[in-house]
């Protein structure tokens, strides 16, 4: 969203455009970069300079940023918790991370944390600059260590939720791996059939004058298609790819259509729902442990949500709970939460022991999570089977056909 705020300095009144998620980031925003008073901040129409201006950044930023290895954070995120503790100031110690790094991301972010700090900002504040490279869950946690002055804890419960989120994508990864290699080697083995087997054929075919069946022309046209147009084919592939990636980092709406459309898919939206759900209970336990209240703690871990269909849901819950009402009521309003798991929570409500109730919670979810990344060859079998039996056929089929044809009528001619 584009805002225009007017600044009041050295008795003139001056206006400056800029960008933010919201009217309440956009006001934190104003008063944080601009000097003066601020006299008002309003959503507006982008002029179509800047427009441009964005597109060409956003487009060159696609290219150029690449997000810290996870490793690498998460043993940052260790050692700025280990100096912290030890009562180092926050600048000296981006500092000595930066210059001890090698992993350059890690080593350009911290470095730029360090100035900022050194120019008055809040560590949170200024890592909203570089929300893409250190993700939203690590913010989340800095904004927490802040409000509670204890920075030192946040960053350790941080460093082993990222260790724990690590883990589960290295498991999803390794769950991935056999059907993902079978599929490349079958596509491989697909694409040199189309390239130098099938020509082959459809000479002898053209020769005889046969009339071909439709499988056979469905694999004539691929085998065209691949060995005349084979480069342009990968252009437009590759083309496609960057397009879509652009659209989903750079298009809000373009983004909640792609995560509703994932949300809708048969094995990919389990993962997504009991991933998300497990992260922000993980958060949102660790907040309402440290004492914050329950609005603002599902202000942070709402925050840390990507998809956006389910961080929409989630958001209700909020509003709920600013209203008066209770967080069970808001959670079974999203219609996210089994019903045991509403129990839990009013019992949590009615008990006093909320922050126990949603660690559990938090567990379930995990081990819910695991469970379905365990078994996740499994549910990936039969789609994988189907797609190489899919392949198989058309080639046995655009082949076999004209020739058991062609075979029948030299016998009738005999």
């Amino acid at each position: 969203m584009y805002f225009i705020a007017t600044v009041l300095t050295k008795g003139k009144k001056e206006e400056f455009g800029f960008y933010a998620e919201n009217k309440k980031e956009a006001n934190s925003f104003a008063k944080l970069k601009y000097n003066g008073i601020i006299i008002k901040v309003v959503e507006a129409k982008e002029p179509l300079e800047v427009q441009m201006k964005h597109f060409k950044d956003n487009l060159l930023k696609n290219f150029s940023k690449k997000k810290i290895k996870p490793d690498n954070l998460i043993a940052a995120i260790r050692q700025l918790a280990v100096m912290v503790n030890a009562g180092i100031s926050i600048h000296d110690c981006l500092n000595e991370i930066a210059e001890a790094t090698d992993d350059e991301s890690l080593k350009t972010v911290f470095s730029k944390l360090a100035d900022d700090i050194n120019s008055g900002h809040s560590l949170s504040a200024s890592m909203e600059n570089f929300r893409f490279e250190v993700g939203n869950l690590t913010i989340a946690m800095i904004q927490l260590g802040e409000k509670t002055g204890n920075l030192d804890e946040a960053l350790y419960s941080l460093a082993n939720m990222l260790e724990e989120i690590r883990a589960n994508i290295v498991k999803f990864k390794k769950a991935m791996a056999y059907p993902r290699n079978v599929m490349i080697a079958m596509a491989v083995a697909f694409s040199v059939l189309l390239t130098y087997v099938v020509p082959q054929f459809k000479e002898i075919f053209d020769q005889l004058g046969a009339n071909l069946p439709l499988p056979t022309i469905i694999l004539m046209t691929l085998s065209n298609l691949l060995v005349n147009y084979g480069l342009y084919v990968m252009i437009v592939i590759v083309s496609a790819v960057m397009s879509f990636k652009y659209m989903v980092n750079n298009n809000k709406q373009f983004r909640f259509g792609w995560h509703k459309l994932l949300l809708r898919t048969i094995i990919m939206k389990n993962i997504i729902k009991f991933s998300t759900l497990s992260r922000f209970t993980l958060v949102f336990s660790e907040l309402i442990r440290a004492g914050i209240p329950i609005a603002e703690a599902l202000d942070t871990s709402i925050e840390m949500i990507d998809n956006l269909p389910l961080k929409k849901k989630l958001l209700s819950v909020r509003g709920v709970v600013e209203k008066g009402g209770t967080l069970n009521k808001g959670l079974a309003e999203t219609e996210l939460f089994e019903n045991m798991i509403l129990q839990m929570v009013r019992a949590g409500e009615d008990s006093g022991t909320l922050d126990a109730m949603i660690q559990k919670v938090a567990e379930y979810y995990k081990m819910r999570f695991d469970a379905i990344i365990d078994g996740l060859s499994e549910a990936i079998e039969p789609i994988m089977l189907f797609f190489i039996a899919a392949m198989v056929i058309l080639l046995a089929l655009g082949i076999f056909l004209p020739m058991w044809d062609m075979g029948n009528a030299v016998q009738g001619r005999s």
